[in-house]
């Protein structure tokens, strides 16, 4: 992943700041608690496309 492309990606719903998890292959947002995928090295950052976190998920950084 470009690392300027990470540097300007946010989440589309609350602006805020992403993590990116290179294992699992997505970007989540804690705020909001989504898991945006990525296939093909493209971001797929649209709500309806993302994983609802379950409460027992912890989110590291």
């Amino acid at each position: 992943m470009d690392a300027r492309l990470l540097d300007i990606l946010v989440c589309p719903i609350c602006k805020g700041p992403l993590v990116y998890r290179r294992a699992q292959g997505e970007f989540i947002c804690k705020a909001d608690r989504l898991a945006f995928p990525i296939r093909d090295d493209i971001p797929v950052m649209l709500e309806e496309e993302a994983r609802k976190l379950p409460p027992e998920e912890e989110v590291n950084e």
